[in-house]
């Protein structure tokens, strides 16, 4: 394969898709606009119940795999809930592609893939950066709940919130709504972290 063409290509495949991304988050969100984030929503479950239990409370899930979006959005229509969304969409192209003053209510992160070994480490969505870029659509005060049942992955976690400054852990808080996902259920143990946006 030409690589020269394969690059351009892939640029425009990109452009085509976060372009489409930013018309789908448009048909719903406005510069107004305020909800709940879940980042990796896998099937539907927790962000299903979530939105139940809050029906004046706009809930957003995002994940890459699109057999999950699928299974979520199914769950969402016979449920009828309208104040739950679904979309394929990698987690940084769904903040660029949110309008303009759109903000985050509160965010979830549930069992996020773990990238266990050490070089693929790199590939881990929770990093500095992406804690910045989260802040700067999260008003003074919303949480951020990160839960994970992978020791290394929750300090690393832990120590990337506590250098940020943006963010302020906060070990008493209470996590605000129960729903065991199905990798919950299959954990023999798990760590739980709340972070709140700072007024930086």
């Amino acid at each position: 394969m030409d690589i020269t063409k394969a690059k351009p290509l892939h640029a425009e495949v990109m452009s085509r898709r976060r372009s489409a991304l930013s018309e789908a988050c448009a048909t719903f969100l406005n510069s107004e606009s305020e909800f709940v984030w879940e980042v990796g929503c896998g099937h539907g479950h927790f962000l299903t119940a979530y939105a139940t239990a809050h029906p004046d409370i706009l809930c957003v899930g995002i994940d890459i795999e699109l057999d999950r979006i699928e299974r979520a959005e199914r769950k969402q229509a016979r449920a009828q809930l309208p104040n739950l969304r679904f979309l394929r969409a990698e987690a940084r192209d769904f903040i660029s592609a949110l309008p303009k003053g759109a903000r985050f209510s509160a965010i979830y992160m549930l069992f996020p893939d773990p990238w266990p070994k050490r070089r693929h480490h790199k590939h881990r969505l929770l990093d500095t950066r992406f804690l910045q870029a989260v802040g700067q659509r999260a008003g003074q005060g919303t949480r951020f709940y990160f839960r994970t049942d992978h020791e290394g992955y929750f300090a690393n976690a832990k120590a990337t919130f506590s250098c940020h400054a943006d963010w302020d852990t906060c070990p008493s808080a209470e996590w605000p709504f129960e729903l065991p996902t199905i990798f919950q259920q299959k954990a023999a143990q798990y760590r739980s972290l709340v972070a709140a946006r700072n007024r930086h």
